[in-house]
């Protein structure tokens, strides 16, 4: 059996929907669990469906226009959250346990390899999942000076609970798993997420994935919420 992860983005209050992570082009979100883009609808249809937690990304705390802090907060009591607000460093990821139950630390965002290492340090790994941003085979990042091997080397040092594999150039796009980016990481638990398609279960099941993140395949009823 596979968790699907449903992933909601949020841009100014409201769930939004976009491909390759051109943020700039955002629609609102047309999803089969609401009439209407207001997240709080959504995750309670997420939560009454059978989900176990949600992942969001603050798209507006990401590129530094504001946040859904609040309104983050607010599904958290629905629905565990799993939360990508943008985290840069220590102080960012402690204010965030504050805010969602998990709290994603991204290569994106992430200031410091050492700000990384201090986080394993003090918190519990159940709270802290590692997300390997990727575009292009490459590790995606706008301060991390390293490539994607020593990024992993630095991880298995680590030991995380969970870590989220993106294909940035596939979120949206549902043109499949990169398969080889998979491999690569097939020792940890990952969570693969950008472009899943229903297809693509059979292959993540038989190496051993046990969770996926779906977004825009799960919000139009390609993907099922539970997958046996």
């Amino acid at each position: 059996m596979i968790e699907v992860i449903p992933v909601l983005d949020l841009m100014g209050s409201l769930a939004v929907s976009g491909k390759s992570g051109k943020r700039e082009e955002y629609k609102p979100l047309e999803s089969i669990f609401s009439a209407s883009p207001d997240p709080i609808e959504i995750a309670l249809s997420l939560k009454r469906a059978g989900a176990r937690r949600i992942y969001i990304a603050d798209l507006d705390a990401i590129t530094g226009q504001g946040s859904n802090i609040q309104l983050i907060q607010e599904i958290n009591h629905i629905i565990p959250v799993m939360l990508d607000f943008g985290v840069q460093d220590f102080k960012s990821f402690k204010f965030g346990l504050n805010i969602a139950w998990q709290v994603i630390v991204a290569t994106e965002t992430l200031k410091d390899i050492n700000e990384l290492k201090k986080i394993f340090k003090v918190f519990p790994k159940s709270r802290i999942v590692v997300s390997i941003d990727t575009k292009n085979g490459q590790l995606y990042s706008k301060n991390l000076n390293m490539t994607l091997e020593e990024f992993k080397d630095i991880l298995l040092q680590l030991d995380p609970g969970e870590v989220i594999l993106l294909d940035l150039t596939r979120v949206g796009t549902q043109k499949g798993i990169n398969k080889k980016l998979i491999k690569k990481f097939i020792k940890f638990d990952i969570i693969p997420g950008g472009g899943i398609k229903l297809q693509d279960i059979p292959l993540l099941s038989s190496i051993g994935i046990k969770k996926i993140l779906a977004g825009t395949a799960l919000h139009q009823g390609k993907i099922p919420l539970h997958i046996r």
